[in-house]
């Protein structure tokens, strides 16, 4: 598949972005599928869209979004003051999964980090997206860390 192209995306791609985040049987938990989306897409969308080194980018094929990730720039002071990119829900079409539309989104957010000057690229998955481990892995990516994460109400 070879006819895609990355964007950063736009407030009226959110109902889109939402749909393909609440496709798989976790989002479909946490996501609310409203047309329009909620007030609350529309603000977290807002305020990303201020916030520097922190962008949401949609797949686009044949003017159909296809898939999209979230890419924050972090920058620190570990590693001798390097920067990293964080790499977000991931998500692609599912009657697209296999086709090569996954790769070509990291290789887009692969580039976009290099050409933001980072020396570490990292992203956290579901511990039962085993499927989502392997692709991740296949591409390079390694379990390297033990994350945590607190929910808060």
């Amino acid at each position: 598949m070879t006819d895609i192209d990355f964007r950063i995306a736009r407030e009226e791609d959110l109902s889109e972005i939402v749909r393909l985040l609440a496709e798989d049987e976790l989002g479909a938990r946490r996501e609310e599928l409203t047309d329009p989306p909620s007030q609350k897409y529309i603000d977290a969308f807002a305020a990303m869209t201020v916030q520097a080194d922190n962008n949401y980018i949609v797949a686009v094929l044949a003017g159909d979004i296809v898939g999209c990730y979230q890419l924050t720039i972090i920058h620190g002071l570990s590693r001798g003051g390097a920067s990293r990119a964080q790499i977000e829900s991931v998500r692609v079409e599912g009657k697209l999964r296999g086709q090569g539309v996954g790769k070509q989104m990291f290789q887009d957010a692969i580039e976009r980090a290099q050409n933001s000057g980072c020396s570490l690229v990292q992203l956290t998955t579901d511990n039962s997206r085993t499927d989502a481990h392997r692709f991740y892995e296949d591409l390079g990516f390694a379990a390297t860390h033990v994350g945590y994460k607190l929910q808060l109400t």
